[in-house]
């Protein structure tokens, strides 16, 4: 008995390694800042609990997926080795069991809590991300983040679906600005660790063409996405504050892989890739904030 409780919370944790939480967590907050962006007012509070349980669950039932079927892959490379899938500590019948769960759970409250159109929504991410990405795109091409980004994208349109029932165009721009976010942020992961993604034998543009030609792609990418971080103020979702603090963000997102382009180091880009995540988190929250302004000043 000693011997199971002294073991028991280490398996907990090894369950919610498979879930990724830290990039669960980024998702679901996306998420919830589109249900928040997709009325004028308090947005019904039962359908945002609901929505955010339901989310994170197949958003976690995805990415233990995703370990089971990248477990040889993640045991060959030094960042996943530890994944209770890669050590073999937990078996693949239970992988797909914990999975089973939390996503059958999931699709449930989203349609008994939330609504049919988010639980499909949701659900045809899961299968983008487990499936599309994971089996198809990401070992065959070394654009598979650029393609397979897409389902890494849609956190706020499910959020939006959530409460409007509706995905417009506004909800679709949020998910632009994921979709062009997420190659320089991953790619800046993948440049210095390169050395494991040769190891697992994926197809990762650092590996495939170069650290000098991804270094490029990187700076295009951030360009862009500050380019199209403007659009809401553009199309009138948003007022001068989330303007000011998209372009000073992007700014900083610029400037990092401009640095990054002219002289390489790792310790630079695993400043660009953390630098990513901050960065994403504060645009949406000013998304947010300048929403609630508008409101206010109506």
């Amino acid at each position: 008995m000693s011997s199971l409780t002294a073991t028991s919370p280490n398996l907990l944790r090894q369950y919610l390694v498979l879930t990724k939480p830290r990039v669960t967590q980024l998702a679901v907050f996306c998420a919830v800042i589109g249900m928040f962006l997709a009325t004028p007012t308090l947005p019904d509070m039962q359908k945002v609990v609901a929505g955010t349980i339901g989310i994170w669950l197949l958003a976690a039932a995805a990415f233990a997926v995703n370990c089971l079927i990248e477990q040889r892959i993640d045991a060959r490379m030094l960042r996943t080795a530890r994944r209770a899938t890669a050590a073999g500590t937990i078996s693949s019948a239970q992988v797909l069991i914990f999975s089973g769960v939390l996503g059958g759970l999931g699709m449930f409250i989203l349609y008994r809590w939330v609504n049919p159109l988010t639980m499909w929504l949701t659900f045809a991410t899961f299968v983008g991300y487990a499936v599309i990405y994971t089996v198809i795109l990401k070992p065959r091409t070394p654009q598979n983040i650029v393609i397979g980004g897409l389902s890494g994208a849609m956190p706020p349109a499910l959020g939006w679906a959530a409460v409007a029932d509706a995905v417009p165009a506004e909800a679709w721009l949020l998910v632009l600005i994921i979709f062009i976010w997420t190659p320089p942020h991953f790619w800046a992961l993948a440049l210095y660790r390169t050395r494991d993604y040769e190891n697992s034998g994926l197809p990762m543009l650092p590996v495939t063409h170069g650290q000098q030609f991804t270094r490029l792609h990187i700076l295009l990418y951030s360009i862009a996405l500050m380019a199209t971080t403007a659009l809401p103020y553009v199309i009138g979702m948003s007022g001068w504050l989330y303007l000011l603090c998209a372009m000073v963000l992007g700014a900083m997102f610029v400037w990092y892989a401009w640095k990054l382009y002219r002289q390489y180091s790792d310790e630079l880009s695993r400043k660009l890739f953390r630098f990513s995540i901050l960065y994403l988190s504060l645009l949406f929250a000013a998304l947010l904030a300048d929403h609630w302004l508008i409101v206010v000043a109506r």
